[in-house]
């Protein structure tokens, strides 16, 4: 069965799903720290990502939290939580679209 990959360019950044899975990860850990680890990522590199995420759009993706005795965090904003869902919704789209362009009548 073929496969799709969605990538969507906006103005010189793209968005993918390898930066939409650290953006569930975030979610679901809470934590960019932990979300790298589980990617098997860099912290510096998982940030730089965030980082970018963040300009892509002029308003934030990602909003991190003071650290302290109980240590910082961060959270996917809500427009981050609303570009995930798209992004999930277009790539499963794609996905259909492809395997239907490409089914066989065997």
């Amino acid at each position: 069965m073929p496969t799709a990959l969605l990538k969507i360019h906006f103005d010189g950044h793209r968005l993918g799903a390898g930066k939409v899975r650290l953006l569930e990860l975030v979610v679901d850990m809470g934590s960019i720290s932990k979300a790298a680890k589980a990617m098997d990522m860099s912290y510096r590199r998982a940030w730089l990502l965030v980082d970018e995420l963040n300009s892509m759009f002029g308003k934030p993706v990602v909003e991190t939290l003071a650290g302290g005795a109980g240590g910082g965090g961060a959270q996917v904003t809500e427009f981050g939580l609303e570009l995930v869902h798209k992004f999930r919704i277009l790539e499963a789209k794609v996905q259909g679209d492809v395997v239907a362009a490409f089914r066989t009548n065997s």
